[in-house]
């Protein structure tokens, strides 16, 4: 059986991982590597446990707090996979899309002539201004099958040049949308907890918002924007604050009435606030496209379109971080249309293994 190592670091990466997995290990024997890029209980334990993802062969224990800028960490991810590879000898390298974990397993892998798999490949913001779009850029020009999750990414692809490489596959994030979503009763929201560790009571309306980025939350002035929109609306406001924002989010959010701030939360959590929310607040790639699976509004605070599909028909608006954009674009009419299925069929999992068998035939 021929052997398929896979490299995730993210929480994105482990949604899709889930259902991947699955599929994978049915036709090859999987080595999984997690390197450690989001790494506490509530960033990463917590979803290999309750999407029951296998657990990793290696944890490279690489993570933001071990020091240095995106180059170090990514300079470090690069020397363990490469070890790793060298004793796994794989024959081919799966990466998921656009974090330092997917460029640094790319660039290990393709060194020792192992080809490369990336799911999610395409993407593109057309700016270098974002550590993102390097990586997905490095990565696809690295990489020797393209597996594209909408024909946006096929489009993207094929303006730089690819060809045969290029399939679309569909959203394995869909995937585990449906799989999951299905599963939902409510007792998956009886975890939800306050900063403090005290237990949340969802009111009977609610807003639900992610903001993680750099750009939002690296300085008061922007995530004081955010909050004080959040403030004007007319529900309150569901926000799991990342541990890396932890402090600012509390202390910019003391005086407000109007936000919940609780702990980070795991997939399941996070797709039923999605589901019962009246509309949704981020800065996240996959929020973002959740949203729009669930049929619910939402507004982007973030300068690039990301998922050109979520845009249509005004069912994802891009807002700057200020308090009167934000307002005006979720107060913006929506129309979703039941037919239109950018992301697939749900069945992108079998299509990303069936590609793969066919490139190691």
């Amino acid at each position: 059986m021929k052997k398929v190592c896979t490299v995730v670091g993210a929480r994105p990466q482990f949604i899709k991982l889930a259902v991947v997995s699955r599929e994978l290990r049915e036709s090859f024997q999987e080595t999984l590597i997690h390197t450690g890029q989001h790494y506490d209980t509530d960033m990463s334990d917590i979803f290999f446990d309750e999407l029951e993802i296998p657990k990793p062969d290696y944890n490279l224990g690489i993570h933001p707090t071990g020091g240095g800028a995106h180059g170090a960490m990514t300079g470090r991810m690069l020397m363990q996979i490469e070890e790793v590879l060298i004793q796994e000898r794989p024959d081919l390298l799966l990466v998921f899309g656009d974090t330092n974990s997917t460029l640094a397993g790319a660039l290990a892998a393709v060194k020792l002539h192992i080809p490369v798999c990336h799911v999610e490949a395409g993407n593109r913001l057309y700016t270098l201004d974002n550590p993102e779009e390097v990586n997905r850029i490095v990565t696809d020009h690295v990489s020797s099958i393209h597996l594209a999750c909408t024909a946006s990414g096929v489009d993207f692809l094929r303006r730089e040049g690819f060809s045969d490489s290029v399939h679309l596959v569909g959203d394995p994030m869909y995937d585990a949308f449906c799989r999951y979503s299905a599963r939902l009763d409510g007792s998956e929201l009886a975890g939800l907890t306050d900063l403090e560790g005290a237990r949340v009571s969802l009111p009977e309306r609610f807003y639900y918002m992610t903001c993680h980025r750099q750009e939002n939350t690296g300085r008061d002035e922007e995530l004081a924007q955010i909050f004080q929109a959040m403030e004007r609306l007319d529900a309150p406001v569901i926000y799991p604050v990342h541990p890396r924002n932890r402090e600012r989010a509390r202390r910019l959010s003391r005086d407000c009435k109007n936000m919940i701030l609780t702990n980070p939360v795991g997939y399941c959590t996070s797709i039923s606030l999605v589901c019962r929310a009246e509309k949704i607040i981020t800065d996240s790639g996959g929020l973002q496209r959740e949203a729009f699976f669930a049929q619910k509004p939402c507004v982007t605070v973030f300068d690039y379109v990301a998922w050109p599909e979520t845009m249509e028909n005004g069912c994802n608006r891009l807002a700057k971080p200020e308090r009167d954009d934000i307002l005006n674009k979720l107060g913006a009419k929506v129309c979703f249309d039941p037919a239109y299925k950018p992301f697939g069929d749900g069945c992108s999992a079998g299509r990303i293994v069936e590609q793969i068998q066919r490139f190691l035939k």
